[in-house]
């Protein structure tokens, strides 16, 4: 599991590493381990003796980092020139070191001449509300070719707390981060500015309290918590789940969400709702009720909200859903008609399945807020609901009220971004909540099947809804392979 911390928890626990270590040991360390990355680099597109090397250098330790890092290069045969943004506040030993290993000091990019790896240590997790202008400038200046650009601890601009980036920040093709990572490099718009992400151990690992602020789930903590019949299972002991979806507009929505139901290994799946003869034609093993959700027969979670519409009938079916003493999804159409304090006041989970939009909505603030600040965004949500909240987007998140890690999922894809692709992860996440999951966990690994079952069923070509359905049960196989 890949876990982030804020900034303060990691400057805590740096502090009380370098209080054993020997002075300048954990720079050495995080230097040592940045040299190698950009060596990699290097090497991917030629080598590192006689490579060009340009090191963006601010004040700080970050500075310190890339300096100590290019000095190594520098050794290795790299030529290394350095652009110093505050030559006033440099780490002396740091540029001592470059110098002595044979880099060299520039005053301008101009005449810089090609360029084999750009390497970002401007401001790293330090930085805070963008670029300065003459930063922005040197970087639009030195990254208008080819080379990548590599960030050091985090790309410069980005907030590293937040994943937001509130001005000119760097886009990096890849980023080397010590210790931990930090919420920045998992969550958009900044994670999309990240590049491929590689962690340095720096020995900072027993230093860091044993909650983080966030985490991504892997491929073992999937399969750990993937439900799999036992010998004993029938299909009400594989959970039942009801899908209460669709209208006379959209009856493809009933269609789809039952798929994810029953492609997320549901025992079976009760249909109520007008979408009666769409499911069955596709569906046939769907149980359908033509009334009402509480009439459709007993499950063990329910699905509401996908394709409902605003009638007067579509409104009922999900107060008559929240009304049920089990697990309880919300979405789309669902998510506005629901009453808010009928969803506090349950006593059984109840997750809500938002996109930016909606989200946006449920908070009575600007869509543009919530996509700029969707960490902040979630935790409201899951609070102000007390709810679980699976926020989706580009970095889909999923919030507990509580004091609980935020998770991010690792697996999106903007082959999702399709009509359709929500309903099916509504049916599939009800299916998991329905085989006995907790919220959190059936939110985190039906977001994580969903994207999987994307990148498989799209194979880099365009996707529909039912391609993703469909690709559930190989993502599942992938998990467990």
């Amino acid at each position: 599991m890949r876990q982030a911390y804020s900034v303060s928890t990691v400057r805590a626990a740096e502090q009380a590493l370098m209080a054993r270590l020997p002075e300048g040991a954990l720079m050495r360390r995080a230097a040592a381990g940045l040299a190698v990355a950009c060596g990699d680099l290097l090497r991917r597109n030629g080598r590192v003796y006689g490579s060009r090397v340009l090191l963006l250098v601010g004040s700080g330790d970050n500075g310190g980092d890339t300096l100590y890092a290019g000095a190594r290069l520098a050794r290795r045969g790299a030529g290394v020139r350095a652009l110093l943004t505050s030559p006033d506040k440099v780490h002396a030993g740091g540029l001592a070191a470059l110098l002595a290993a044979g880099g060299q000091v520039l005053d301008t990019p101009d005449g810089l001449g090609p360029v084999d790896l750009v390497v970002d240590g401007i401001t790293g997790i330090g930085g805070q509300g963008g670029l300065r202008p003459d930063a922005e400038a040197l970087v639009r200046a030195v990254t208008s070719g080819h080379a990548p650009v590599l960030a050091v601890d985090l790309p410069s601009g980005v907030e590293a707390d937040t994943g937001q980036v509130l001005g000119a920040a760097v886009r990096a093709d890849a980023t080397v981060t010590f210790g931990t990572y930090k919420p920045g490099l998992l969550i958009d718009p900044a994670a999309e500015r990240a590049g491929a992400l590689r962690l340095v151990d720096i020995g900072l690992g027993p230093e860091l309290p044993g909650r983080p602020d966030l985490e991504a789930l892997q491929y073992a903590d999937v399969a750990a918590l993937l439900p799999l019949p036992g010998a004993r299972s029938d299909k009400y002991r594989r959970g039942v789940v009801g899908v209460a979806a669709g209208s006379e507009r959209y009856p493809g929505a009933a269609v789809l969400a039952v798929a994810g139901a029953l492609r997320g290994g549901a025992g079976a799946v009760r249909y109520a709702g007008p979408g009666t003869d769409a499911v069955i034609a596709r569906y046939p093993e769907t149980l359908v009720h033509p009334g009402r959700p509480s009439k459709a027969g007993r499950v063990q979670a329910w699905v509401a909200g996908p394709g409902l519409g605003d009638s007067s009938a579509a409104a009922e079916a999900v107060s008559d859903v929240l009304a049920s003493d089990v697990p309880v999804l919300i979405d789309a159409d669902g998510l506005r008609l629901m009453d808010a304090r009928a969803v506090r006041a349950r006593t059984a989970s109840t997750v809500l399945t938002p996109h930016a939009g909606e989200a946006a909505a449920l908070l009575g603030v600007p869509r543009e807020e919530v996509e700029a600040g969707r960490l902040a965004a979630v935790r409201e949500l899951a609070a102000r609901y007390r709810a679980t909240v699976l926020l989706k987007g580009s970095t889909t998140l999923v919030a507990e009220a509580g004091d609980v890690p935020v998770r991010v999922n690792p697996t999106g894809t903007s082959w999702l971004a399709t009509a359709g692709s929500g309903d099916v992860l509504s049916g599939l996440t009800g299916s998991l909540l329905a085989a006995g999951l907790a919220p959190r966990d059936a939110a985190s690994v039906g977001a994580y099947l969903h994207g999987l079952a994307a990148r498989r069923g799209s194979d880099g070509a365009p996707v529909a809804a039912q391609d993703v359905a469909d690709a559930i049960p190989a993502a599942w196989r992938d998990v467990r392979a």
